[in-house]
């Protein structure tokens, strides 16, 4: 159990015949996820702002798996329009999608930026971006039996604050205040789509997951971050656990969160932890949906699954025989 033991990506189950999707792909955690789940027979689409790291990625995973099943398209979470695209291109090659794992993210960048359609650049990476992939995906994703959503967190929800009316940090920036309202809303996202999803009667599952204190690109526009790192992170390898426990393990819930079960959650193996009270806030979460479904234009369909499709014609030759 990942509450009480060790658990290291050796305990995956087979992934064979699985399709996944990981965003931020080309580095870091995601790098490793991705490389995990080949490993254990995945089709893994490397979905990555950059080509050129991007195919770096891709021979180097090949190097040590000749035989994974990894592609790339190019996906840039700051601009719709490239969401739009590579919604496009994955659902012109596969009609499945099993695991879509939202990895990627911007972190404390110094000066207020904003992306292609005028967001800031935190939330509109971090949160709308995916909240655009995950809605344009979605009707794929839940076609597909047994899937789930999986979306990276941060300990730094902790401080973060959902201020409505300041969300593109027009009135006033802060780069630890805009990263930890991003990371808020990424729990607000996950807790949210899966009522939904419970909702409309579907298997699919919603889950969140945090890397603790882990060695990756995020860090580079803090200095003090990167002279930290050394004393203290994870590797990458360490820190992307708890993402391959939540996208994986057979006791997963909907609605679980999951971190490193070490010392205030900073390093350690996959546990399930505890976000904050206010990232279960249904009201605040409800109004977060609705607002990201306005700014990004994405509004989700929610579709009955085979499953039920069949359980209501199953029904209905029930009633037509005892008539």
């Amino acid at each position: 159990m990942a509450n009480n033991g060790k658990w290291t990506k050796e305990r995956m189950p087979d992934m064979e015949g699985k399709i996944a999707i990981v965003t931020g792909a080309n580095s870091g955690i995601g790098l490793e996820t991705v490389w995990a789940l080949a490993e254990k027979g995945a089709q893994v689409v490397l979905a990555s702002r950059n080509l050129e790291k991007g195919q770096a990625a891709l021979r180097d995973i090949w190097a040590d798996l000749p035989d994974a099943s990894i592609e790339l398209i190019q996906l840039d979470l700051a601009d719709l329009s490239s969401i739009q695209r590579f919604v496009e291109e994955f659902l012109g090659r596969y009609d499945q999608l099993h695991l879509l794992i939202n990895n990627a993210g911007v972190m404390q960048i110094p000066e207020h930026r904003q992306t292609a359609d005028g967001f800031e650049m935190q939330f509109g990476t971090n949160h709308l971006g995916h909240f655009a992939l995950t809605g344009l995906l979605l009707e794929t994703i839940i076609r597909t039996p047994g899937s789930r959503v999986v979306t990276v967190s941060s300990v730094a929800h902790r401080f973060g604050s959902m201020d409505f009316d300041n969300l593109n940090a027009e009135q006033s920036y802060s780069p630890r205040g805009a990263y930890g309202e991003s990371k808020l809303a990424n729990l607000l996202f996950t807790n949210e789509l899966q009522r939904r999803l419970k909702d409309a009667d579907l298997d699919t599952i919603a889950t969140a997951a945090h890397p603790g204190w882990t060695a990756t690109n995020l860090q580079q526009h803090s200095s003090m971050l990167q002279i930290l790192n050394r004393l203290l992170a994870m590797e990458p390898d360490q820190g992307a656990l708890p993402t391959l426990y939540a996208a994986t393990a057979s006791e997963v819930k909907g609605g679980d969160y999951y971190g490193p079960n070490g010392f205030v959650e900073m390093r350690g193996y996959p546990k399930q932890v505890a976000s904050n009270k206010l990232s279960h806030d249904q009201a605040f979460a409800e109004r977060l949906w609705t607002l990201s479904e306005e700014l990004t234009g994405v509004h989700y369909q929610w579709t009955k699954s085979e499953k039920r499709e069949q359980a209501a014609e199953s029904d209905h030759a029930i009633e037509v025989l005892s008539i």
